[in-house]
């Protein structure tokens, strides 16, 4: 047997009975009226075109199934193969191509492509309180991805540094071990001083490398320690808790895995990768997560949100 091997991952009846118990906790809503007590089944008769998952609310007479509302609406795969893709993306460390899933579930390319981004869709979280209540620990920094066209266009030299690169800033709270990353246009100390006051707690101690945009962060927080990484220093010497190795280890994971499985991605779409390394991060065995768990939190994710072909580049 292998985590493969369950029902819903071969049985269009049993993928809909897992997905319906996770969205609606096993008791149907009618996603038109919101009724619940008027709620029958529909029989699945494929010779009548009656499909699987088919609810009738007794209420407004209309028809629905748990797909409509999420990501998954009007989606024309079987789902117990979008089951798989998302059990595959979620319990993959650094995340899988669509190239590999068209080959493993037997889907075209494009298909592949649209639902690995409707389960990065899912994966964004979107929290808003902020990090280092309390008097927590919080580490800063940013990473750099790819290359920015709009700075330097396709077939100019790029040349060194960084400015032609697209730009991520991640927070991480070390007493939740939970991670927050945002792709910024620009580093310079202006910018990013808003985005870290509206994201860290006022009572909150900053961790930062010695970058400039991080210089006076000790007037907007409680402390602001740092380390020297130009000069090899990586924890500080008399002050072992101050360091950003914890970000810095999410950060090799991300840029292994855009590197080794993504290789390319566009600006536009960056904030759903970024998102879905967001989410393992958030979701890992560390924090008692495993593989079925974070594919379950995926699920619940699709609630909500919507995102069709035509415009697969839109934040929201």
């Amino acid at each position: 047997m292998s985590a493969l091997s369950r029902p819903e991952f071969h049985s269009e009846e049993a993928a809909f009975a897992h997905l319906e118990k996770i969205v609606w906790n096993g008791s149907p809503v009618c996603v038109h009226c919101g009724g619940v007590d008027r709620i029958t089944k529909v029989k699945a008769n494929p010779a009548k075109r009656i499909r699987e998952g088919l609810w009738r609310c007794g209420d407004c007479k209309k028809q629905f199934t748990v797909k409509i509302g999420t990501v998954f609406e009007h989606m024309r795969l079987p789902l117990h193969k979008a089951m798989q893709a998302v059990y595959l993306m979620t319990s993959s460390k650094k995340g899988i191509s669509a190239h590999q899933l068209h080959r493993v579930l037997e889907i075209t390319y494009k298909s592949a492509w649209f639902l690995c981004h409707r389960i990065r869709e899912a994966m964004r979280e979107g929290g808003l309180a902020p990090f280092g209540a309390g008097g927590g620990i919080v580490e800063i920094d940013e990473t750099f991805i790819g290359n920015d066209r709009d700075v330097k266009p396709k077939g100019q030299k790029k040349g060194r540094g960084y400015a032609h690169k697209h730009k991520v800033l991640s927070l991480i709270d070390r007493n939740t071990g939970r991670q927050r990353s945002m792709i910024v246009d620009s580093l310079k100390a202006a910018d990013l001083l808003p985005i870290l006051q509206a994201n860290i707690a006022a009572e909150a101690i900053v961790m930062t490398d010695e970058a400039g945009q991080y210089r006076n962060l000790s007037a907007s927080f409680a402390a602001h320690g740092f380390t020297r990484h130009g000069a090899g220093q990586y924890v500080d010497y008399e002050n072992p808790i101050i360091h950003t190795n914890t970000i810095e280890g999410a950060f090799s994971i991300f840029k292994r895995g855009m590197k080794g499985v993504y290789q390319h991605c566009q600006k536009k779409h960056l904030h759903r990768y970024v998102a879905e390394f967001e989410f393992r991060y958030n979701n890992r065995e560390k924090l008692g997560c495993n593989d079925q768990d974070r594919a379950g939190n995926a699920l619940r994710g699709i609630v909500g949100k919507r995102l069709t072909y035509a415009r697969p580049d839109l934040n929201a």
